[in-house]
């Protein structure tokens, strides 16, 4: 008998060693996934791989749509997905294609058989869903690709028959047996060239939902036809964990999708209407049936990614980012076509961002209607902090139709307008607004939860009011409560509450009424700079911008009890916040910190996720 438990003893831990499956463009999937017999696809190391097994891709360009099986069970038994160190890894939703003759012009053409495609064609794929404007045309989710840079879809045939401009177009037709693209190439042979062409509708997503505790690791992620993501409908993007649990994607490549880069958002949860009371209706069913809650979802890690070329967000995702770690990813160039419109548009824009910590991020050069960061209906317990956005032609950040308690601190924000907020709860604490910042008004009724949870217990309307300004730096204008933006005219403002103490005013901002105390040293020119399109920012602090009386370390004390949902400003760990750094990590003077995200005094620069590792 005791030989008999040492046999099953010794099988259960071979069992349970973890397993490493290498990958490598000279393997074949018969192989064992040795480093000498590699697996020649990513998917097939996906369907052998078991929780605690590492997955080693090699170098080069794999052209497959990746959808694990079965995830970890836990944080400490993941299966890994992994670039080789050193190695330059690409997962493309894209296929090359040949053969194309000229036409007119810029214009060449190819016509490819409907097979090329299998089940999913992007060329007769229409865009549409909740809250999307397609601008009186169609867009489909396909695009063209000449060495990395894509096209532009055409409106009609005769548009990409004409000579091409600065922004190259493309235009698809699809008939029963055959896809015919035309696309404008100036002063080239796309023959000669690498032309891609969309195939896949994203590159790492699973085909179920429950996938939990996956690490995507050092990718070069590109070339999605994903569609529109509304947070009533089911939503898709290049990689996501497609509503599951405790996923890392870290130090990835995520460029060249239709719509979305990162999704965390929900998964289909059938027919609600595109408008409040459907997104009303599906958090509350999500809530109630138990599928959303800190067991099911959420818990991520999205860090040190770089996103870009995205035309719908970034980084997106309705409920499924609760509890979620969003830290130094550098997001650019998101929405910048503008051919279409909607209200799902951000470097990054979340539904229900419960607890979701949000730091450390650039975010720049965002276009449209698109909103930099945007947390939209319940950012409960959220933390918005040490981000920087510039050149965003919208709103560095959106905070809207929430009840709070959400803290927004440490933050640089230099574009035009610097934030606009139509929710209660928040605490704006050491940041710099270098454009506008604007207080406005809704009447939407929108819900709240208990405390560290998705659980709903109420709805309140959003009217204005419960804000603290506390600390900050004002350099663009000073907090404007204008009217004709869904603004407060006097008499409502003298029935709301505002916070509003220790804030510095430069460079000619004004400060309101309710301001205790403020500093206006209306010559001053503004202290931030940005450098380059980098991110690279320059700061200059004066030491003669403490105050008297001096400025206390914002704690949970001083910023109270947001009214709504009454709870106290606590970190998602349930510890009381305290604004006791600065937007590098340098501690605060305790009996007089300086206004702004920087303690220290004097001149320096700020590199994107330069103060962590």
């Amino acid at each position: 008998m005791k030989m008999l438990t040492n046999i099953v003893a010794f099988a259960l831990a071979v069992t349970a060693q973890a397993a490493e499956f290498h990958v490598a463009k000279s393997g074949n999937d018969t192989n064992i996934g040795s480093p000498t017999k590699p697996l020649l696809t990513i998917q097939r190391a996906a369907d052998l791989a078991q929780p605690g097994d590492t997955i080693t891709v090699h170098a080069g360009v794999y052209r497959e749509r990746v959808s694990p099986p079965r995830g970890g069970t836990s944080d400490a038994q993941r299966i890994i997905y992994r670039a080789a160190a050193g190695e330059a890894v690409a997962i493309k939703g894209s296929e090359v294609v040949t053969g194309w003759k000229q036409v007119a012009n810029d214009t060449w053409t190819v016509t490819i058989p409907n097979s090329f495609f299998g089940d999913f064609n992007p060329y007769s794929d229409v865009l549409e869903g909740h809250w999307f404007r397609p601008r009186d045309r169609v867009h489909h989710t396909g695009s063209v690709y000449l060495n990395g840079v894509w096209r532009g879809e055409a409106a009609s045939l005769e548009d990409v028959l004409k000579p091409a401009a600065e922004d190259p177009l493309w235009f698809g037709e699809v008939s029963n047996e055959t896809t015919t693209l035309w696309a404008q190439f100036a002063g080239v042979n796309p023959n000669d060239e690498l032309v891609e062409i969309n195939a896949r509708q994203t590159v790492f997503f699973p085909k179920q939902t429950g996938i939990n505790y996956i690490t995507v690791r050092g990718f070069e992620l590109r070339h999605a036809a994903t569609p529109w993501s509304a947070p009533t409908q089911n939503q898709m993007g290049v990689v996501g964990p497609y509503w599951s649990k405790g996923w890392i994607i870290e130090d990835n490549e995520i460029s060249h999708s239709i719509t979305v880069g990162v999704q965390l958002g929900i998964a289909d949860r059938g027919e609600y209407p595109g408008n409040v009371v459907g997104y009303r209706d599906t958090l509350k069913d999500a809530s109630e049936s138990g599928d959303w809650s800190r067991d099911k979802v959420g818990s991520h890690i999205v860090r040190r990614n770089r996103i870009s070329h995205c035309e719908a967000a970034g980084i997106n995702g309705s409920m499924g980012a609760a509890f979620s770690l969003i830290e130094d990813n550098f997001i650019s160039d998101i929405h910048v076509r503008r051919t279409f419109g909607g209200l799902e548009q951000g470097g990054i824009k979340l539904h229900g961002s419960i607890d979701t910590v949000i730091r450390g991020n650039t975010v720049c050069r965002t276009g449209g209607e698109c909103r930099a960061i945007w947390v939209d209906w319940l950012a409960q317990g959220a933390v918005i902090e040490g981000n920087i956005g510039f050149d965003n032609s919208n709103t560095d950040l959106y905070v809207e139709v929430s009840h709070g308690p959400t803290l927004v601190a440490n933050n640089i924000f230099l574009s035009n307008r610097s934030v606009v907020s139509t929710s209660r709860g928040t605490a704006f604490v050491n940041n710099y607004f270098g454009g506008i910042a604007l207080i406005a008004k809704t009447t939407r009724e929108t819900p709240y939860a208990e405390p560290h949870s998705t659980r709903l217990v109420g709805i309140h309307i959003n009217n204005p009011g419960d804000d603290r300004y506390i600390n900050n730096i004002f350099a663009g204008a000073g907090p404007s409560f204008n009217p004709g933006w869904g603004g407060m005219d006097q008499q409502q403002l003298d029935q709301v509450p505002f916070d509003m103490e220790g804030n510095l005013y430069l460079n000619g901002a004004v400060p309101p009424v309710f301001d205790k105390h403020p500093v206006v040293l209306a010559d001053v020119k503004p202290p931030f700079r940005l450098v380059n399109a980098d991110g690279l920012v320059e700061w200059s602090v004066d030491p003669a911008w403490r105050s008297d009386p001096p400025r206390a370390i914002v704690t949970a004390k001083r910023l109270g009890i947001a009214q709504v949902p009454g709870l106290p400003f606590e970190l998602p760990d349930g510890s009381p916040v305290k604004v006791d750094r600065d937007f590098s990590g340098v501690v605060r003077t305790p009996d007089n910190t300086m206004p702004g995200p920087v303690e220290t005094s004097g001149s320096g620069q700020f590199q994107w996720n330069f103060h962590r590792n």
